[in-house]
């Protein structure tokens, strides 16, 4: 089943409870929300999937996703400047944002998901291979699509994914920090009598300082439902419920440097959990020829840091990558 919701666009987004009368918003992502979109729902496995698509059916085909308890709205102010040139969809993954959850949420299970999705949307039709576009905790569901799938992906962008050399990565955990995908699947979520006490509660992992503030607002609204009188988290408790072994973090370079097809790396020049460090260890692993563009002045989050820098990084790869490979 394929429920569409067919809006204009998503101006609707700038809510007066994040954004008061909008006189701070810049005029680029007011422009960027009203740019024509389709958002909507597919059922997979009996559970509904949300995206937002925007853009040419007849183009090139991306495929985008979020990371761990965010929601697809990280690329509703991206999407737009790629919407000129290709088909863009953006996905929540199962559990999380406005999506149903389906599956145990296991590296298999999240590696599902992108085939999943593009099926369902057509976006393998008459021979397209999309390409992935993923951030963080996604970018570990998007290596194991295209490890499950080699010939269905025209290739990966890789966004700020956690990737260190063992002893770093036990240093960085040493401190009490944890990697994505850590929590209780048995705790129900908190409830909030208002949504500044909920806002308050909003924290990005790892935590940082953003360079937009707007958009950590804009983010932070878009993570709550109203739940009678109160709010709530969107996401799932059971997106916890899910292998999320030291080991696997370990080895996520070497996960990487293996994956099938092109492949490439954005990351935050201030990222904690992609570093030039990290650039090494990917080539030192035989991912030479895997291109890294850093993005100056950005940390984790860096759509929320400098949204038009991290486009642009993207443009330079897609321009590189071309379109002669979207058709088999």
């Amino acid at each position: 089943m394929n429920v569409l919701t067919n809006i204009k666009d998503l101006s609707g987004d700038i809510d007066p409870v994040w954004a008061g009368d909008g006189s701070h918003l810049p005029k680029w992502f007011v422009t960027a929300l009203n740019v024509p979109c389709e958002e909507g729902y597919v059922e997979i496995n009996g559970a509904r999937a949300h995206y937002f698509r925007w853009g040419d059916r007849r183009k090139p085909k991306l495929l985008m996703t979020h990371g761990f308890l965010a929601h697809a709205r990280c690329f509703a102010f991206i999407a737009p400047f790629l919407a000129e040139d290709y088909d863009v969809v953006a996905f929540d993954l199962a559990g999380m944002g406005d999506s149903e959850m389906r599956g145990e949420g296991d590296p298999t299970a999240r590696g599902c998901e992108f085939a999943e999705i593009a099926e369902a949307l057509d976006m393998f039709a008459d021979g397209h291979k999309p390409t992935l576009i993923a951030h963080s905790f996604g970018s570990g569901a998007a290596l194991a699509a295209v490890t499950q799938l080699p010939d269905a992906f025209s290739g990966t962008v890789i966004c700020d994914l956690m990737i260190m050399r063992p002893r770093l990565m036990e240093q960085y955990w040493n401190s009490r920090r944890s990697s994505p995908g850590s929590g209780n699947p048995d705790k129900p979520n908190q409830r909030y009598p208002s949504y500044e006490a909920a806002r308050k509660r909003y924290i990005l992992s790892p935590p940082q300082p953003v360079s937009e503030p707007f958009l950590a607002d804009y983010m932070a609204y878009h993570s709550l439902r109203r739940e009678g009188a109160n709010w709530t988290w969107k996401f799932s408790p059971e997106v916890f419920r899910q292998s999320n072994k030291p080991d696997e973090w370990r080895k996520m370079g070497e996960r990487l440097v293996k994956a099938p097809g092109r492949k490439a790396i954005v990351y935050g020049g201030k990222s904690q959990l992609f570093t030039r460090d990290s650039g090494e260890y990917i080539r030192e692993l035989g991912g030479g020829d895997i291109p890294m563009i850093a993005v100056p002045e950005a940390r984790h989050h860096l759509m929320l840091d400098q949204p038009l820098a991290f486009v642009t990084a993207l443009r330079s790869i897609l321009s590189v990558w071309g379109s002669n490979t979207q058709r088999v």
